[in-house]
C-alpha cells in the first residue's frame, strides 16, 4: 500500500500495552490568527492587537475549562500566525493547564530539528503541555519562501516526519535522507519534559496519510472543512486497521477532528453573525481555487444534520458533535476553528464561554454513558 519508514531505535512500530478506559471527548479551539478585514491585514497595530487578543482567547479557553488550544502556520499577509511557538510560548506564561499544539506545524517546509527544538523549549516553558499536529499544509507559499521545489511535497513531508520521530525517540540521532545533511550521531537540544513529546497527524482526505499515521501509531487530526464527515468513516477505518496490525491498541490510535464553527446564544444568532466573514473568506480562497463563490444555500447545506460546519446555539452544536462522532465510529478531540469569519474579539471570547460552560458538559457527559 505504501511505504513506511521507522527510526531506527524508535519505539513507533512496537506493540503497546492496553490502553486506558474510554476517555471524555477534549474541546479545543484552533486558529490562523486570521485578519480577512483589509484594515486588519494591513495594518501593524491592528495586527499587533490581533495577537494580543488571541493570547486572550486562549487564557479564556483554559479559564473556560477547554482542554487545548492550536494555532495554525500560514505565511500569507491575510494570516498572523507564521511562528505559532512564538504565540503559544505567550500562552504558556499566562495559563497553567490549557494544552498548547500547532494546527498545524507544515513540516514539508521545515526543519525538523528547528522544529522540535522549538516545541520542546514550549514544552518546558509550559511544564509539559506542549503539543504538535504536524502536515503539509493546504497552501504552497512556504515552499519558495524556503527555496523548496512543489515537486517534492510528498517526498519532503515522509522524510521530515521520520526525522522529527527519530529525534524524538533518541538524544543522539542517526539518520540519512535525500533532502537534508545527514546527522551522525548529534544531540538534539533541549530535550522536553513530556516523553514522548505528542506528535499528532494532520490530514485531509488522502488514504496514504491516514494509512501512515495508523502505521506510525500517531494520533490523527482529521480536518473536515466541508462536506459531510461521514465519508471520511472508510478512512478513519482504514487508520484504526492499519494501526491495529502495526500492534497499537485502540487507546493509541486517537482521532481528533479540526471543524469550523461558532457558538452563539441561540442558532439565529451564530448563523447571522458567521455567515458575513466566513462567506467572504471563502470567496477569497476560492478565487484561488477555482472554487466558485459562497452562496447562503451552500452555506445553509453545510448547516444541515450531515454538514460539516458546526454552527449553532451550544445545545444544537453538541448534538451534532455527537452525531459526527458516532459516525466516525468515535472521536477523541473536538477543535473549532472559529476566527475564519474574521468575527470581534468580544464575541469570539463569549463563544470560548459558551464552549466551555455549554457544549463541553454535554460532551462529556455522553461519553460516560
Amino acid at each position: 500500500m505504501m511505504n513506511v519508514t521507522i527510526p531506527a531505535g524508535s519505539t513507533v512500530g512496537k506493540p503497546a500495552a492496553p490502553g486506558p478506559e474510554k476517555l471524555p471527548m477534549q474541546v479545543g479551539v484552533d486558529s490562523f490568527a486570521t485578519a480577512f478585514t483589509p484594515d486588519a491585514a494591513g495594518s501593524a497595530a491592528n495586527s499587533s492587537e490581533a495577537i494580543r487578543n488571541l493570547v486572550d482567547r486562549i487564557v479564556q479557553a483554559e479559564q473556560a475549562g477547554l482542554e487545548v488550544f492550536g494555532i495554525g502556520e500560514h505565511h500569507r499577509k491575510e494570516f498572523l500566525d507564521s511562528a505559532p511557538p512564538v504565540i503559544l510560548a505567550a500562552a504558556a506564561t499566562r495559563t497553567n493547564r490549557i494544552r498548547l499544539t500547532s494546527a498545524v506545524t507544515v513540516l514539508s517546509a521545515a526543519d525538523p530539528v528547528r522544529v522540535f527544538q522549538e516545541f520542546a523549549t514550549l514544552d518546558l516553558l509550559s511544564q509539559g503541555r506542549a503539543e504538535m499536529v504536524v502536515g503539509r499544509g493546504s497552501f504552497i507559499e512556504s515552499f519558495p519562501l524556503f527555496g523548496l521545489e512543489l515537486k517534492d511535497y510528498d517526498d519532503l513531508f515522509a522524510e521530515k516526519l521520520d526525522l522529527l520521530l527519530n529525534i524524538r525517540d533518541n538524544e543522539q540521532v542517526q539518520w540519512s535522507g535525500r533532502h537534508r545533511a545527514a546527522l551522525t550521531g548529534q544531540g538534539v537540544y533541549p530535550r522536553p519534559m513530556q516523553h514522548p513529546l505528542p506528535v499528532w497527524l494532520g490530514v485531509g482526505g488522502t488514504p496514504a496519510s491516514f494509512a501512515r499515521a495508523g502505521a506510525l501509531g500517531l494520533p490523527l487530526m482529521v480536518a473536515i472543512i466541508g462536506g459531510e464527515p461521514r465519508r471520511f468513516r472508510p478512512l478513519v477505518n482504514g487508520y484504526r486497521e492499519m494501526g491495529r496490525r502495526a500492534g497499537f491498541s485502540a487507546a493509541q490510535l486517537k482521532v481528533g477532528v479540526h471543524a469550523l464553527g461558532y457558538v452563539a446564544d441561540t442558532t439565529e444568532q451564530a448563523v447571522e453573525e458567521f455567515y458575513p466573514g466566513y462567506a467572504r473568506a471563502m470567496t477569497e480562497i476560492g478565487r484561488e481555487r477555482d472554487w466558485p463563490p459562497m452562496t447562503r444555500a451552500h452555506f445553509d447545506a453545510q448547516l444541515g444534520r450531515h454538514g460539516a460546519l458546526l454552527v449553532g446555539s451550544p445545545e444544537h452544536v453538541a448534538e451534532k458533535i455527537l452525531e459526527h462522532s458516532e459516525a466516525l465510529g468515535g472521536i477523541s478531540r473536538i477543535s473549532f476553528q472559529m476566527d475564519v469569519a474574521a468575527l470581534p474579539h468580544a464575541k469570539l471570547m463569549h463563544a470560548i464561554g459558551l464552549l466551555g460552560s455549554r457544549v463541553a458538559p454535554i460532551l462529556r457527559a455522553a461519553s460516560q454513558r
